[in-house]
């Protein structure tokens, strides 16, 4: 899609308004990619069908931004105000003004000639949460929160409710956040195979077996120093998570070695909730489910993404349902009574009875929390780079709103959510436990509530302090990680200088 700029009126440059542009057009028509033409906008574009025109026009008492959209259907103009006396505001607050517009704008002119309205309305970006947490800490009643998310971004009336129940979840564990506290996340990139809709940075172990011993031996110098800067800087941990990847592609001795160094180094006097992502069903044995439990882990993961075994050779998994159903029997026995299980909705070959059926089959093995996701395609993906028959937007839209329903029936409550590019029908992933089990680490990681420190190939520290975010990355590959340790363990000082 072309995008022009009438530049002559906007504060700052153009360029500044792209990205709020682009998140729109997304959500609006997510086959298109931006094109911005060189030169003064045409004097005739009578004959474009597919290009958005922004403009921006200060009148004495109102502000218009009226963008023009022309597609094949026909065009639309749309326009949102706002008083001009906004833009005599400090710059940013400028900026954060005109780019609501801009995006409401679009969105009215879009919705218009496509004739239907997405689920999120105009909101974009990956945490929908923010704004009603954000109300609600500043006094709103959850009702308030509700009709803002409504009348101001013509969210739609469930997923307005969605989002103000899980910014509940969000207020209460802001509230029991303590200063000088952070969460901890250790990542091992590795998995048994590689599923067809991942993108992340995990490696093959039937490929990379000799990465592992050296990564974990990477690892464990890297949680000596950190442990080191976070007890110097006066920071505690207040929730523990080891995800991948598969963490259980480790070796129980592994496991057990690298959760002792965690133990003896780490200030984890204070922590209240310990996570391991066992995942995947194939990597799951008693003696590592053992090693886990006698290291405190309190909560695990056992994922199986769907229950049809069609769907999961289409996705790439070397095990059936039932290795599933065994994994989540052999961690009870073992002593876990706080399982996650993750489904996907909109997986390849699946349909709604199918997913219907996978929820049921999860539901009857009774997990403490439920994870419904919605699938994203994503870039590096084998999804992406070959395509392949998926259930239509339409289609994957029926499954939430049908997990919804199932899932507040049998007493679970929704606590954490967020969205991601490229979902199927512009839709979400949702977190939902049972009264009492929700993860303060999904809350306080996805809303941004606290620091999350990140170890270990492809981890992303978000250092946060009065509403300032500093991120420090860690290479992304495994082989990348271990040959450049010395920097990623130097980088470590940047916590204590930022806490200082």
């Amino acid at each position: 899609m072309k995008l022009y700029f009438e530049t002559s009126n906007f504060p700052w440059s153009p360029e500044r308004y792209h990205y709020a542009a682009e998140q729109m057009m997304l959500t609006l028509f997510p086959g298109e990619r931006p094109e911005y033409p060189e030169g003064p906008l045409p004097s005739d574009l009578s004959g474009e069908q597919n290009a958005a025109v922004f403009t921006l026009h200060r009148g004495k008492k109102l502000t218009n931004i009226s963008v023009l959209v022309f597609r094949p259907q026909g065009y639309y103009n749309g326009v949102s105000r706002f008083p001009s006396e906004e833009l005599d505001r400090p710059p940013e607050e400028v900026y954060h003004t005109v780019q609501h517009a801009l995006k409401l704008a679009f969105y009215k002119a879009g919705t218009a000639l496509l004739g239907t309205q997405p689920p999120w309305g105009a909101l974009t970006g990956v945490r929908p949460v923010k704004l009603p947490t954000r109300s609600m800490l500043a006094g709103q009643t959850e009702k308030q929160a509700e009709v803002e998310l409504r009348k101001g971004y013509f969210v739609s009336p469930d997923r307005a409710k969605l989002a103000v129940d899980c910014a509940r979840a969000s207020v209460e564990a802001q509230r029991s956040l303590k200063e000088g506290e952070v969460s901890l996340y250790v990542g091992i990139p590795f998995c048994p195979t590689r599923c067809a809709y991942c993108s992340f940075v995990s490696a093959d172990v039937g490929r990379t077996l000799k990465l592992v011993e050296p990564y974990v031996e990477g690892l464990l110098r890297e949680v000596a120093e950190t442990g080191r800067v976070l007890r110097e800087a006066g920071l505690t941990i207040r929730s523990f998570y080891m995800g991948g990847g598969t963490p259980t592609t480790l070796s129980a001795g592994q496991m057990d070695r690298l959760l002792t160094q965690c133990e003896e180094c780490l200030p984890l006097e204070g922590c209240t909730e310990y996570t391991v992502e066992a995942g995947r069903p194939d990597t799951i044995t008693r003696e590592k489910l053992a090693v886990l439990k006698a290291h405190r882990i309190g909560r695990i993961s056992v994922n199986p993404q769907t229950l049809e075994d069609h769907v999961l050779e289409a996705i790439g998994r070397k095990h059936s349902a039932g290795d599933i159903r065994e994994a989540c029997g052999l961690a009870r026995d073992v002593g876990f009574d706080c399982i996650n299980m993750d489904l996907i909705a909109g997986l390849p070959r699946d349909t709604f009875d199918g997913f219907r059926r996978s929820l049921e089959g999860v539901l009857a093995m009774e997990p403490e929390n439920v994870t419904v996701h919605t699938l994203a395609l994503k870039k590096g993906s084998t999804l992406m780079e070959r395509g392949g028959a998926l259930p239509d937007g339409e289609e994957v839209a029926r499954m939430l709103d049908w997990s919804r329903q199932i899932l507040t029936t049998n007493g679970y409550i929704p606590y954490y959510l967020y969205r991601q590019k490229y979902m199927s029908g512009s839709l979400e992933n949702v977190g939902w436990a049972r009264p009492g089990a929700e993860s303060l680490y999904n809350i306080v990681m996805m809303e941004e509530l606290h620091t999350v420190v990140s170890l270990g190939a492809g981890g992303v520290t978000k250092l946060i302090r009065d509403g300032t975010i500093l991120r420090l990355t860690n290479p992304k590959f495994p082989q990348d990680y271990l040959s450049g340790l010395d920097k990623v363990l130097g980088q470590k000082a940047e916590i204590g200088k930022f806490f200082r």
